[in-house]
């Protein structure tokens, strides 16, 4: 067995084989971890269910509809709940024990699983799945969930057909990743797209797609690749975009030195409160590379390889939207300069459906890339974007 890869066989709640007590028609469905997950089977299956939250086996809470709910659900014992997430982690090669105690992994239909145990729980081992879904997104569907308008989505096509580098920010839970998968619906049929992740999440549509997934140690230490092994991997392979699942240490620097040496039109996704917060964010990170490199020539770095920002928020009534489209213009005595494109403009909250009234608008600026637009035909409503 070579280094990172981790025997499949199932382990019942006492840590023993349970192929064989696994019912055949469990197997049979691709999965033995339908036994294992027995008790939330109802909300896996349940397309309104976006996420289900474990917090211990006795506490259960899942999101339906942008809202969180306690659920009857329970895990027979902590052992239980231990079995099911060993499984999980060993279908996909990784381990989930004292010594690993925190586990990101996917179920077999793409779900996320993000799983920490006890002592680092005190209230016992704690999930949460990010539910996988079964069919792709398209932007007409979020113009129709009032996610985004429909100039907003002319303007975000414009913007990746032009091959400029995009960031989506959001906070944890704001759609980062689904906006991601829409944004890269723009690109062209004809380019190879280089996908990398911790774990797969992302669905792409096009045909020259080559994706790639982190590994972790195995149960001797060895046999780790990151994210940043895999960037470097990438340049080597002729891509024509990079798309990175989500920036989270020092690959930031790996990437930043890539889309500047000729790789436009990627994209990646961070954790961030609003645009110009996500790039001091990938400024942050790239700190982390542990290269010494000055703040300033980092921060030009950035405003260099960064074109523009798509920042999304989950909302007080549940909702997610694009709440900003953001153009970098560079750096001003050291300080980032960005001017919204696009901005969502709360005016309330209704009182008969408690959901939050607003829309998207222009804020009186034109893109700088307008002209570079017209070039390749690729027209906007001038005036739209100058509305504020």
């Amino acid at each position: 067995m070579s280094a990172g890869q981790i025997e499949t066989q199932p382990v019942d709640a006492a840590g023993g084989s349970a192929t064989r007590t696994a019912p055949v028609a469990a197997r049979d469905k691709g999965s033995f971890l339908v036994l294992f997950l027995a008790p939330i089977r109802q909300y896996l299956e349940d397309d309104e269910v976006s996420e289900i939250m474990i917090n211990g086996p006795r506490q259960i809470y899942i999101e339906r509809k942008g809202k969180v709910e306690p659920t009857d659900a329970k895990f027979q014992s902590e052992q239980a709940l231990v079995a099911a997430i060993k499984n999980i982690a060993r279908q996909v090669g990784r381990l989930f024990d004292f010594e690993n105690p925190r586990l990101d992994a996917r179920l077999p239909d793409g779900s996320r699983v993000h799983a920490v145990m006890p002592p680092l729980a005190r209230n016992g081992t704690v999930v949460a799945i990010r539910k996988f879904r079964r069919e792709k997104l398209k932007m007409e569907e979020l113009i129709r969930f009032g996610s985004v308008s429909q100039a907003g989505a002319k303007l975000i096509d414009l913007i990746v057909k032009l091959h400029k580098n995009i960031i989506v920010s959001g906070a944890t839970s704001s759609g980062k990743t689904s906006v991601l998968n829409v944004l890269s619906s723009f690109i062209s049929d004809d380019e190879r797209i280089l996908v990398i992740e911790d774990a797969s999440e992302l669905q792409l549509q096009q045909t020259h797609v080559v994706s790639f997934e982190t590994r972790k140690p195995d149960e001797h230490g060895k046999g780790e690749i990151t994210i940043r092994d895999l960037v470097t991997s990438s340049l080597r392979l002729r891509p024509d975009r990079l798309v990175i699942g989500e920036i989270r240490g020092g690959e930031a620097l790996d990437l930043l030195q890539a889309l500047n040496t000729g790789h436009a039109g990627s994209m990646s996704t961070i954790h961030a409160n609003s645009p110009i917060d996500a790039l001091s964010r990938i400024e942050t990170c790239a700190l982390l590379s542990g290269i010494d490199i000055p703040l300033s020539a980092l921060r030009s770095q950035v405003a260099s390889a960064i074109n523009a920002v798509v920042h999304t928020a989950r909302l007080a009534d549940g909702t997610r939207k694009i709440t900003h489209v953001t153009e970098v213009l560079g750096l001003d005595k050291g300080e980032y300069v960005v001017q919204d494109l696009i901005r969502f403009k709360q005016e309330g909250i209704d009182p008969k459906t408690g959901r939050l009234v607003g829309y998207h608008t222009g804020v009186g600026v034109l893109p700088t890339f307008l002209s570079e637009a017209k070039v390749l035909r690729l027209n906007l409503d001038e005036a739209w974007f100058k509305a504020t």
